[in-house]
């Protein structure tokens, strides 16, 4: 078990999605979802890095796209996290995606 004192590292797939703003495209908001992760200093294909700077940017989001007019947002999260090795910035995802890649490529060559 992890010490209360010790940075949990997080890695955050989320969607928001914002509501009643009377137009269809939500690109504007989206952009200015990505700007806000990019100041904030995360990875932001996912929301990387710790926990507590994970969150914040996820409120970030909201309050900016919120501060464009949307009334309404929903948002689903996904939250990651774990213990048992250390985490390397910007490496959550990518190191599962490598990992299966290589599972795949090893059976290419075995007869089905």
């Amino acid at each position: 078990m992890s010490d209360d004192k010790e940075v949990l590292y997080a890695v955050a797939d989320f969607c928001l999605i914002p509501m009643g703003t009377g137009d269809s495209s939500v690109a504007e908001y989206i952009a200015e979802c990505q700007t806000v992760l990019q100041k904030s200093g995360l990875t932001f294909k996912s929301a990387e890095g710790p926990w507590n700077e994970v969150c914040k940017a996820i409120h970030d989001c909201h309050a900016a796209v919120h501060q464009l007019g949307a009334p309404r947002i929903a948002t689903d999260i996904r939250i990651g996290t774990r213990t048992d090795r250390e985490a390397v910035l910007g490496e959550g995802n990518n190191r599962k995606v490598r990992r299966v890649e290589e599972i795949l490529a090893s059976k290419q060559g075995e007869p089905h």
